[in-house]
């Protein structure tokens, strides 16, 4: 298991010779970032986007999540870090593409496949269970069409419903919608299988997910 000294060893490497190597793309981006894309990808620790795209520092802007959704627009109480998030790789950093990547073997999507934090209160899973409510709507679809909750086939497909409903749920902010309709951002779903390590990108036309 990986420990905080193993993460200072790691930086130690990256400061003598990933920092180094780079000086220059460091100093300018000590002066501000401007991303072209936004990646709403899931807190696992196994689906790192910058790994996955091969990207360097300052080419993605990164939100990361139990589960890889993105929530309605709602304008009452509460805090909203996903919403600002996207707001601020919109309006300030103007992005032109979203894109949502779900992933195989997802525990979010797999609680909210199951059920498993019903229920529960703060602390004991009370915080999962509301934020991955949000997949509500989205499990029944997957449930009609896959009675087996536990089978392979619902986890591929829960999978890539949250991609689904994380669209959707972008599509309500103003900003977005707005954007999308004068062709100035473009939204992206995908979805990353761990054991091939596949990437498949979202057809929203033929509504499938397809190899990239």
């Amino acid at each position: 298991m990986t420990e905080f000294s193993d993460l200072l060893d790691g930086y130690r490497r990256f400061r003598a010779h990933g920092w180094a190597r780079e000086r220059e793309r460091w100093a300018a981006l000590s002066e501000g970032q401007r991303p072209g894309v936004m990646v709403i990808a899931c807190s696992d620790s196994r689906v790192d986007p910058a790994q996955i795209f091969d990207a360097s520092p300052g080419e993605m802007f990164v939100v990361r999540n139990v589960g890889a959704l993105a929530p309605p627009c709602e304008w009452g109480g509460g805090f909203h870090g996903v919403s600002a998030a996207l707001e601020f790789a919109v309006t300030q950093l103007e992005v032109e593409e979203i894109v949502v990547m779900g992933h195989g073997a997802c525990g979010g999507c797999a609680a909210a496949l199951a059920g498993t934090f019903q229920g529960a209160r703060a602390g004991e899973g009370g915080f999962i269970a509301h934020w991955i409510e949000l997949l509500d709507p989205a499990r029944e679809r997957v449930l009609a069409a896959h009675p087996d909750p536990t089978s392979a086939e619902a986890a591929d497909a829960m999978e890539h419903e949250a991609v689904r409903v994380s669209l959707d749920n972008l599509r309500t902010f103003p900003f977005v919608a707005e954007r999308e309709a004068a062709g100035a951002l473009t939204l992206h779903g995908a979805w990353f299988a761990i054991g091939s390590g596949m990437l498949h990108l979202y057809d929203e036309q033929a509504m499938a997910f397809r190899p990239a």
